[in-house]
C-alpha cells in the first residue's frame, strides 16, 4: 500500500520495483492525497500498461481533499485487504527480494505483527550516499539484539527506529492500532502498538533504496559534529513537553488492551514519562543548580534507559532553558 502526494517524478520507478519483486504482490493500492501534479494520472497509466501485463491489480484512489500523510496512510490501511500489508513511499525503490524476505519471516513466525528493515540512503537521482538508514539513526547493535530477542518495546518506547517505508504488518494490527494518536506519525505508532501487544522484528539488511531529495516528509541523513553540538545546546522544553503529551495518549490506548499488554511495559512507559518530566524541571533551573537533579537521574540509570547516557546528562547541563 502506497501513500502518494505530488510524486509524479518518482512514482513510476517505485511501481516498477514493486511489481518486479521475486515474490510478486497480490495487489498494489496507491492512495493519492489530492496531488496538484500528475501523480494520479501516472499511476493510472502504469496500471493499464505494466499492471495488466504482469497480472497484478494496481488500484489508484484519489482523495477529494488532502488528508495529510497520517490521514492518507490510515485510510489506505483501513481499505487494504490481504493478511499482510507492506507500506511504500512514492519516491523510493524496492530491492527485488524485499517482499520475499519479509514474507518468509512472517510465515516462519506466526506471532509477528510487524517487521521493518534497514535501507540504503540514495540521492534524488538514485546514487548511493554512502550510508544506511540505521547509520543515520545511530541504531546500536544492542538495540537490534533487543528487538530480535522480543524486547522491541524497550527500544521503541525510548525512540522511533521503524521507518514506514520499510514496514510490513499483519492486517489484524490495523484493527488494534488505528486511529493513530494525535501528534504521532503512523509508522512509529504502529510499531509501538505492535510491540506492546505482540512481537516485532527487524531485518538488518537494506531492502529498499530510501531516496533523499529535500522534499521528504521525514528525511534522513547522518548528523555532523556541528549538528550534534547544536543539538546539545538546543532548548528541549517544548520537545519534552510534546513527548510527555504523546506518551500520555499512548498510555491511554494501551490501557484499553487490558491484559494483552504486560504490566512491565506500562511501567516502562510511565517511568519514561517521569524521566522526561524531571528533565523538564531540570532545564528550568540555572545551570549551576542542575547538578543534583542530573545526578539523581544518572544514579537511577534512567539516562541510560531512556536517553543516550552521559550525552543526555551533559546535554541537560549545557542546554538553554
Amino acid at each position: 500500500m502506497m501513500g502518494a502526494y505530488c510524486g509524479a517524478r518518482y512514482v513510476e520507478e517505485q511501481l516498477q520495483s514493486i511489481i518486479g519483486q521475486t515474490r510478486a504482490p497480490d495487489a498494489v493500492l496507491v492512495f493519492d492525497d489530492a496531488s496538484s501534479d500528475e501523480t494520479y494520472e501516472v499511476v493510472s497509466a502504469f496500471d493499464r500498461a505494466a499492471g495488466n501485463a504482469r497480472g497484478i491489480d494496481i488500484c489508484a484512489v484519489r482523495n477529494p481533499i488532502n488528508l495529510g500523510v497520517v490521514g492518507n496512510f490510515s485510510l489506505g490501511l483501513w481499505r487494504a485487504g490481504g493478511e499482510l500489508i507492506a507500506l511504500a513511499d512514492q519516491d523510493d525503490r524496492w530491492h527485488a527480494d524485499k517482499l520475499a524476505r519479509q514474507m518468509e519471516l512472517f510465515e516462519a513466525r506466526p506471532d509477528l505483527l510487524l517487521v521493518h528493515s534497514n535501507a540504503q540512503l540514495v540521492d534524488a537521482d538514485g546514487r548511493q550516499l554512502g550510508a544506511t538508514l540505521f547509520d543515520a539513526l545511530g541504531l546500536r547493535p544492542g538495540e537490534v539484539d533487543a528487538i530480535h530477542a522480543g524486547n522491541g518495546f524497550e527500544v521503541l518506547v525510548r525512540r522511533s527506529v521503524a521507518t514506514g517505508a520499510t514496514i510490513m504488518l499483519r492486517r489484524e494490527l490495523v484493527e488494534d492500532a488505528l486511529p493513530v494518536g494525535d501528534g504521532w506519525l503512523h509508522d512509529e505508532w504502529l510499531a509501538l502498538i505492535a510491540s506492546a501487544i505482540g512481537q516485532i522484528d527487524v531485518i538488518e539488511d537494506c531492502l529498499i533504496d530510501y531516496r533523499q531529495h529535500g522534499r521528504n516528509v521525514v528525511g534522513m541523513r547522518v548528523r555532523t559534529w556541528r549538528d550534534k553540538w547544536a543539538d546539545f545546546r538546543m532548548d528541549r522544553s517544548e520537545q519534552f513537553g510534546r513527548e510527555v503529551d504523546r506518551l500520555g495518549l499512548l498510555d491511554e490506548r494501551l490501557a484499553t488492551f487490558g491484559k494483552r499488554v504486560a504490566t512491565w511495559k506500562l511501567e516502562l512507559l510511565r517511568e519514561r514519562v517521569r524521566h522526561l518530566q524531571r528533565r523538564l524541571a531540570i532545564g528550568k533551573l540555572p545551570h549551576w543548580k542542575r547538578l543534583p537533579g542530573i545526578w539523581c537521574e544518572w544514579r537511577s540509570g534512567r539516562y541510560g534507559r531512556y536517553g543516550t547516557g552521559f550525552r543526555s546528562a551533559l546535554r541537560d547541563l549545557l542546554r538553554r532553558g
